[in-house]
C-alpha cells in the first residue's frame, strides 16, 4: 500500500483520515480477505501519526466490520459480508410496537456538530456543514435494546434540536413538522463485540456480541435525509427477512 498523505490542517481528525485511507485500500481489493494489515508501529511510521491515532482508526474499521483484530496476532481484512434484503422502512418505535413491546428512549446526547468527510459524502453536503446529532439508548419492555445515533443536516429541519426526543418519534416529527417523509433506505449490518462503555449502557458484559449497522435514508426525490448508526444487543435483536423462491426453479439446493 502506498501511503497517502494525511492533512493535519483539515478539520477532520487524523484517525478518521487514516480510517478512510485504509478502508479505501480494502474496498479497492488491494488487500484481500484474511490479509494481515501492517502492524500498529508500521502504520505509525508510514503515516507519521501516534499509536493512539492508529488504534482508533483500526477500532473504527473493526466496528464497520471491515477488519477483525485477533489478540496477539494482529489485524486482518474481514471476510466479505453477504448482504440480504429487502426490509420495510420503519422506525424503532414501529418495530417494537409490531411485536407488542413498549419502546422508550433515553437521550444521551442531542447536539449540533460539523460534518466530517464521511458524513458529508453520505449526506451529499459540504464538509463542515452543521448536522443535528441525536444519540439515544433505545429500550423495549423496559430493558436496553440498543444504541442509535442519527445525523441529518440542520438546514433540512431547523430548530429540530429543541424537540424532546425522550418520548417523541424522530420520523413522526420530521413528517409532521417538516414534511420530510422517509421513502427508502440502504442498510448494512455486521457483527461486533461491545466496548466496555457500550456494554455498560446496554447492561451486558464487555465483549458481548452485538449487531451493528448503518442506514442511509432517502426522500422520494432521491435526496439523502439522514444517516443512522445502530448498535443492537444480539441477544435481544434480530432481523427477519421474507424470502421467495425465484421463478422457474423446481427445487431447492
Amino acid at each position: 500500500m502506498k501511503a497517502s498523505r494525511l492533512d493535519k490542517a483539515l478539520p477532520v481528525p487524523l484517525y478518521h483520515q487514516l480510517k478512510e485511507v485504509l478502508s479505501e485500500t480494502i474496498r479497492r481489493g488491494d488487500w484481500k480477505p484474511n490479509t494481515q494489515l501492517p502492524t500498529e508501529d508500521e502504520l505509525c511510521i508510514q503515516f507519521s501519526v501516534s499509536k493512539a491515532t492508529v488504534r482508533q482508526a483500526l477500532r473504527d474499521l473493526a466496528q464497520l466490520g471491515q477488519v477483525r483484530r485477533i489478540q496477539g496476532r494482529g489485524t486482518f481484512v474481514a471476510d466479505q459480508k453477504i448482504q440480504f434484503g429487502p426490509r420495510q422502512l420503519t422506525s424503532f418505535t414501529q418495530e417494537m410496537g409490531d411485536i407488542g413491546l413498549q419502546s422508550e428512549s433515553r437521550v444521551l446526547d442531542q447536539s449540533v456538530e460539523l460534518a466530517d468527510e464521511d458524513l458529508a459524502h453520505r449526506l451529499n453536503v459540504d464538509v463542515g456543514t452543521p448536522l443535528f446529532r441525536l444519540h439515544r439508548l433505545r429500550l423495549a419492555g423496559g430493558a436496553p435494546m440498543g444504541l442509535q445515533t442519527v445525523f441529518l443536516p440542520c438546514a433540512s429541519a431547523p430548530d429540530l434540536w429543541e424537540t424532546n426526543f425522550t418520548s417523541t418519534s424522530l420520523y413522526e416529527t420530521l413528517e409532521t413538522h417538516y414534511n420530510l417523509v422517509p421513502d427508502h433506505a440502504v442498510q448494512e449490518h455486521y457483527a461486533v463485540a461491545l466496548e466496555p462503555a457500550e456494554a455498560l449502557l446496554l447492561e451486558v458484559p464487555a465483549g458481548s456480541p452485538a449487531l451493528a449497522g448503518e442506514r442511509l435514508t432517502y426522500l422520494q426525490s432521491g435526496r439523502p435525509l439522514e444517516v443512522t448508526r445502530s448498535l443492537m444487543r444480539a441477544d435481544r435483536y434480530r432481523i427477519q427477512l421474507k424470502l421467495a423462491r425465484r421463478a422457474g426453479r423446481s427445487s431447492l439446493g
